[in-house]
This record gives structure tokens, C-alpha cells and sequence, in this order.
């Protein structure tokens, strides 16, 4: 048996559809029950890959990262079909919690449900008897519109597994997302509208962005974009948007297409180990179209690195190429930290917990031949990606 490592940094724009995948979507209902509030029914609807359209319909083959998306103050998640409807049929199972959507919602109950949510899809993942079974990834992110958004960065705290931060217009909540964001660590993006005259930038996302300690973050601001104009028309946000002003300078489809052709690469890099998405990401950064950002780091195939890094090589494979065994090497000492084995579909194959030094031995094991990428984290920091190719 024999193993290539490659190091790939590949700074081709792909478009959009080149990411696409053959999914058609299926949903289902399903309440989950927290003993430890109570018993609390969470209500969720789910959205699924599948190879035919419909409920309960069998979910396609494979392992899919999980999405939990929090709805936004006195909205449903009906109000946000364009958001499964772009990501589910890329590869993402979907959940929707439908609770709190009343006029008094509790913020920290609602945190608690997505953070729980995403859990409890992990747990279907390893349940026989779920639709879900053997078909749930590793990987997780929390997302949320408006009062979801801001729920979402709270839910971080209940859940230290998920993955990645991802919202829309998140609103500052009671208690307070700025604040819980002074603890949040792992990737996140934010996208703001900025005519959005619900939650004004100002006020909500950018202490948001600025409060959050991730090594990599991102801050997307839609030129002319609103408030409501994240989700499918809903007479509620409508009123709410109808009481302030300025009115978006952009149409709906011009906005939300926006938000999804950056959305979709950057949950790809990060929950797909999808090197090439990286800079997919990063070209639409940089031409700026319909936008303005800020980032503290850059998505590259090896790894997300701080702009000021000038190293490009953290981490590297000696011998290479190798039989059986490795050894990585870092440029620094790595501590307590996670070696993870991705297969091309995004599938976690291995992991090995715990490693420590400069020097990492990786064996192959029972590793088929094929192409796999490796990723050392430590406390949700991404140290690098190496590509591997096993032949035999």
C-alpha cells in the first residue's frame, strides 16, 4: 500500500454550479423531546437530500452535513423555503425549529432548541431505526435569521461540537449576542443588509462581528439590501420593515442571490473539507460585487490562515510519499489536538484525538485506495489541510 500526500493550493473561481449536486429534497416532521427542560417538545420540520421529491421520502446515499436554522421574531419557517431550496439539494439536511414564535419569545429557550436540534440529528445519524440513519456527517453549523441569528450565537454555548456560525441579519437578543459572542471561537460569517432598518448594522451585526473571537471570521454587507429581504415574503417582518426606513435598493432575487453564491462555498470549505471552495469564496470577496466585507483571515486549500501569516506551509508530510505511515510535521507545537480523515464527499473515514508535538504519526490502516484530506485542529483552530492519495 502506498500514500501521496499532495499539497494543493488551487486558486481557480469554480461557478456556482459546479458545486451543484443530484439531490432532490424531502422533508419530513419530527418532535424531539429535551428531558432535561422538562420534557420539552421541540417541533422541527427537516428538509433533506433525497433522490426523489416528497415526505419521508428515503434520503439519498452518502453522509450530509447538518444545518439548524432559527427562525426570525414572530416567523415560521415556511417564510424561509429559499434557504433549503438553495442548500438541501447542494447536500445539507435541514432543520427547522418551530418553537418560540409567539410575541413573547424566549430567546434562551429558542437558543437551547437549536443547539439541541443539532445534537439530536447527530443521534439519528446512530439511531437504526431513523430515516437518517448512517446518513448524518460529523459537521454542523447553527444558523438563524433576525432573532434566529442572534439566537444562533447564543446556542454556541450549549452545543462546544457544532462546527461553524453562519446568520443573516442576526438581531441582538436578550441576553445578549454581542456578548456570548466574546466566547465564540469557531468560523463564522454574518451577512447584513445595509438599508436594513429592523436591526441597523450599526446596532446589531457589526458588534456582533467585532465581539467574536474566531480565528476566521467574515462580516458581508449586501449593498442597498434590507431586513427581511434574507427570507420569502412574510406580512409580519413586512410590517415591521413598512415603519422605518431606508427601503431596500434591491430587489429580493438580487439579494438572496448574493447571500447564497457566497453562503454555499463557505459552508462547503468548512463543513465539506472542500479545499477548492475556499477560494471560490475568497474571489467573491475580493471582486466585490453588490458588497462590501471584513475578514480577519483568508480561506485557502491549506486551511484558513490570518492575512498577516506569511507562512504559507504550516504543516507539511515527511516521508512523502510514504507506505503505511507519516509523519506530519508542523512549524509549531501542536497540543492536544484532532487529526481528522475526509473522504471527497466531505465523510469523516477516521480521527484520531489527542495528538501532540511537532511530529504527528498518521497510519493508514484500513483505509481503501483513493483520495482523502486530512485536517489537524485544536480547539476548533485549523492548523491545515493536507490532500492524500492512497493507491495500492
Amino acid at each position: 500500500m502506498r500514500c501521496i500526500f499532495f499539497w494543493t493550493v488551487i486558486f481557480v473561481f469554480i461557478a456556482l454550479k459546479g458545486f451543484a449536486q443530484p439531490y432532490q429534497i424531502g422533508h419530513t416532521q419530527q418532535t424531539f423531546i429535551d428531558v432535561a427542560r422538562a420534557d420539552r417538545n421541540i417541533a422541527a420540520e427537516i428538509y433533506y437530500p433525497s433522490i426523489t421529491t416528497g415526505e419521508n421520502v428515503p434520503i439519498a446515499g452518502g453522509q450530509f452535513p447538518v444545518l439548524i436554522f432559527g427562525h426570525g421574531f414572530v416567523m415560521v419557517w415556511s417564510a424561509y423555503d429559499i434557504v433549503w431550496e438553495a442548500l438541501v439539494p447542494e447536500g445539507y439536511i435541514m432543520a427547522f425549529p418551530n418553537t418560540e414564535t409567539s410575541f413573547s419569545p424566549s430567546h434562551i429557550d429558542f437558543a437551547k432548541d437549536i443547539a439541541f436540534l443539532a445534537g439530536a440529528l447527530k443521534a439519528e445519524g446512530e439511531d437504526a431505526t431513523s430515516l437518517f440513519y448512517e446518513s448524518v456527517a460529523g459537521t454542523s453549523a447553527v444558523m438563524g435569521h433576525s432573532m434566529g441569528g442572534g439566537s444562533a450565537f447564543l446556542s454556541l454555548q450549549y452545543d462546544s461540537t457544532i462546527t461553524a456560525l453562519a446568520t443573516l441579519a442576526p438581531a441582538n437578543t436578550n441576553p445578549s449576542a454581542i456578548l456570548a459572542a466574546t466566547d465564540i471561537s469557531i468560523p463564522a460569517i454574518i451577512f447584513s443588509g445595509s438599508n436594513d432598518c429592523v436591526t441597523p448594522p450599526p446596532a446589531h451585526q457589526i458588534p456582533m462581528y467585532d465581539s467574536l473571537v474566531s480565528d476566521c471570521k467574515s462580516f458581508v454587507s449586501i449593498t442597498g439590501g434590507s431586513h427581511c429581504q434574507f427570507a420569502s415574503y412574510n406580512f409580519l417582518c413586512s410590517v415591521g420593515e413598512g415603519t422605518c426606513s431606508p427601503d431596500p435598493d434591491i430587489s429580493p432575487v438580487e439579494q438572496q442571490t448574493i447571500t447564497f453564491n457566497m453562503l454555499l462555498p463557505w459552508l462547503n470549505f468548512y463543513l465539506k473539507n472542500d479545499c477548492e471552495a475556499g477560494p471560490q469564496f475568497q474571489g467573491l470577496i475580493t471582486a466585490g460585487n453588490g458588497i462590501t466585507s471584513e475578514q480577519n483571515c483568508t480561506l485557502t486549500c491549506t486551511g484558513t490562515k490570518k492575512i498577516n501569516e506569511s507562512d504559507a506551509s504550516f504543516l507539511k508530510s515527511v516521508p512523502n510519499p510514504f507506505y503505511d505511515e507519516t509523519v506530519l510535521e508542523s512549524k509549531g507545537i501542536v497540543s492536544d489536538a484532532t487529526l481528522t480523515a475526509f473522504n471527497t464527499m466531505g465523510q469523516m473515514v477516521k480521527q484520531v484525538k489527542h495528538v501532540s508535538g511537532k511530529e504527528i504519526k498518521f497510519n493508514r490502516d484500513d483505509l481503501p485506495a483513493g483520495i482523502y484530506y486530512l485536517r489537524l485542529t485544536q480547539n476548533r483552530r485549523m492548523y491545515g489541510t493536507v490532500k492524500l492519495v492512497c493507491i495500492d
